[in-house]
């Protein structure tokens, strides 16, 4: 980038390709095995408190239902969507 450009506004576009991609490719085909281990790490979110699980695990379960469930797609995108335009505009991934 010269001097003179501007860096380009964070957009939405493009970012849930490469999101999808790295994360699609780790699960398993299984529509029933992806619902089953998000539900699971959902459950065991909800038991953060305990040593070996974690609240983390939540967001993570919710991250694997987006693949099969378009409400949650849909919380998933908002989610980004906000994300990205909070983000300053001269950073990159």
């Amino acid at each position: 980038m010269s001097v003179n450009e501007k860096p380009k506004p964070a957009t939405a576009k493009g970012t849930g390709a490469r999101w999808s991609r790295a994360v699609v490719s780790r699960l398993p085909r299984s529509q029933l095995a992806r619902i089953i281990i998000g539900s699971l790490l959902i459950i065991g979110g909800i038991f953060g408190f305990l040593p070996v699980v974690g609240f983390w695990m939540v967001p993570l379960g919710l991250l694997v239902l987006s693949i099969d469930f378009p409400i949650v797609r849909r919380w998933r995108r908002k989610f980004v969507r906000r994300w990205l335009m909070k983000k300053p505009s001269g950073v990159t991934d």
